[in-house]
């Protein structure tokens, strides 16, 4: 259990570079998996292992941008569940135009941003097929 112990890293070690040692720097952190170049120095100066290989930097982009819309979907969709909830608990008909208003503003957004998701999906895939 200590292992997973998440030690807090609190001293600081600063170090100064020519723009050449930082340039090597920079190429050598980019050949290797590791995402922060903090993480990558400290286990280049502690001896510690490091996996060497290529990020595609395209996926990671792909990726972030694919987490954004599914954070994006998720709200829409919890705003539907709360919209249709709130419909089972109407009771006047003044409340109904009320909710069908703010139903249709709902609509059109989620409209807009799946026309966006479909342009971006698009405009990956032929992005990747040039390539």
């Amino acid at each position: 259990m200590d292992r997973m112990k998440k030690e807090n890293k609190n001293k600081w070690l600063h170090l100064r570079l020519s723009e050449t040692e930082y340039n090597q720097l920079q190429t050598a952190f980019k050949k290797t998996t590791e995402r922060k170049i903090s993480v990558y120095s400290r286990k280049i100066l502690l001896g510690k292992a490091m996996i060497k290989g290529t990020r595609n930097l395209s996926v990671e982009s792909l990726i972030t941008e694919f987490s954004k819309l599914q954070k994006d979907l998720n709200g829409i969709g919890n705003n539907f569940n709360q919209a249709v909830h709130k419909l089972h608990t109407l009771q006047h008909p003044e409340q109904f135009q009320k909710w069908l208003t703010i139903y249709e503003l709902d609509r059109r957004k989620l409209l807009k941003d799946i026309e966006t998701m479909k342009d971006f999906m698009n405009q990956t895939a032929s992005t990747w097929l040039q390539e």
